[in-house]
């Protein structure tokens, strides 16, 4: 088969080097892709919808593979399809999931799924007003896509009042802020869990646990992610069960009676509470970095599961996973998530894979030398028998790499090592 896959990150990286091991492969493209990604697929220049396409069709692609969620609501999945390419992802109606949180809770609604109560405001001054009434902690989100950016978990009313400003009023996410919605504060352990899709069915593909704040201990503002670990060991079977059970198949078969079934990934960010599993979120795509460490430990070929969910006809079985723990640390240019200085060398790349797998998330190449670009940069990877000993291989990666400007927390995993 011939594939090419949208996007530049590391979740593309994953995807590539996944997609590559995989014997129906006959020839694989990414688009953009960067510096880690050439060494597994051809990189190529297509970006944007209609260029992606043609780029398809004139090279007779069997399989678009969309990594990130912003082509997806831009309909890049639709494209495809009618120019007659198999794509896997949702169309732009149900990538909707994913680009509009009161879409999401929605959906919620009518399928039945557990979620935190909210509400959606499109004035500033009425959202100030229900969170004085409903107090604090409480949850603000930018109802559009804002790069994972867009929520804040407020300790305090007047914390709360500020997020609705900025989201609002400073618009710090752009027209993501045009609307809030506004969530209880749930109370427990965060997991995403991902499913497979072909529109009618879901399979249970994987949980991890992410860490989302800048620093160690959980601390400074949210981030698209700064390291992961899987399996989740809160996230039992009996867990898993009930999520595709209550949360899962019921919004899959809401989707489709509204005429929009869901294909792809279908990423559901959870709250494990003490009354069970509770939606935070839904997500169109893999995560970054979850995905990192759920391709380490897939057993199967990538590649038929996501053509089987492309063409509505996921296997019977869910995919298998081996049994070790994988776990990723992201290393990001310093001053991320705020502003950041590109073109810094990166040494040591080399050295670091010694010990664990470098995928590139922001890099680009200069001649022989590779390149910060971007906020998260790197994720330097290990899969073992035991999460210590997988989260001790990554960190010993992250020590051999030569790179002044770049940052890591040193506590990724901390959940399910509470003794360190």
């Amino acid at each position: 088969m011939r594939v090419l896959v949208v996007g530049g990150g590391g979740r593309e990286h994953a995807l590539c080097w996944k997609l590559a091991q995989s014997p129906r492969l006959t020839k694989l493209w990414c688009a953009p892709g960067n510096a880690g990604i050439a060494a597994v697929a051809e990189c190529v220049g297509a970006e944007g919808v209609p260029a992606v396409v043609a780029f398809a069709r004139d090279n007779a692609v069997d399989l678009v593979v969309v990594g990130p969620e912003a082509p997806l609501t831009l309909g890049l999945a639709d494209a495809c399809r009618a120019a007659g390419i198999a794509c896997f992802g949702p169309s732009a109606a149900a990538a909707q999931l994913e680009g509009s949180k009161t879409f999401t809770k929605e959906v919620a609604d009518a399928a039945g799924a557990p979620t935190a109560a909210w509400a959606r405001f499109t004035d500033a001054s009425a959202a100030r007003e229900y969170v004085r009434t409903q107090g604090a902690p409480i949850v603000v989100k930018a109802d559009g896509l804002a790069a994972g950016k867009g929520v804040v978990v407020a300790a305090t009313v007047a914390e709360a009042e500020a997020a609705i400003a900025d989201i609002m009023e400073t618009r710090a996410h752009g027209d993501a802020g045009n609307s809030v919605v506004i969530e209880e504060c749930l109370i427990g352990e965060e997991v995403s869990f991902f499913a497979l899709c072909d529109g009618v069915r879901a399979l249970p593909f994987a949980a991890a646990q992410d860490h989302k704040r800048v620093g160690d201990g959980d601390r400074g503002p949210n981030t698209g992610g700064m390291g992961a670990y899987s399996p989740a060991p809160a996230f039992t079977p009996a867990l898993q069960a009930e999520t595709m059970a209550r949360i899962i198949q019921p919004c899959l078969d809401d989707m489709a009676r509204r005429g929009t079934p869901f294909t792809g990934v279908l990423f559901a960010g959870l709250m494990l509470t003490a009354a069970g599993p509770k939606l935070i979120e839904f997500n169109v795509r893999f995560g970054d970095p979850e995905c990192q460490v759920l391709m380490l430990r897939l057993a199967d070929d990538l590649l038929p599961l996501l053509d089987g969910a492309a063409h509505g006809r996921l296997p019977d079985a869910p995919p298998r996973f081996s049994e070790d723990h994988a776990l990723v640390v992201v290393m990001a240019n310093r001053g991320y998530p705020g502003a950041v200085v590109n073109g810094s060398a990166i040494a040591g790349l080399d050295r670091a894979g010694q010990h664990a797998l470098v995928f590139h998330a922001g890099t680009v190449a200069d001649g022989d030398v590779v390149r910060a670009k971007g906020g998260r940069v790197l994720g330097v990877a290990a899969a073992a028998p035991t999460l210590r000993a997988a989260r001790d291989a990554a960190y010993r990666g992250v020590d051999a790499l030569d790179w002044p400007e770049g940052f890591a927390r040193r506590d990724i995993g901390w959940r399910a090592l509470p003794q360190d």
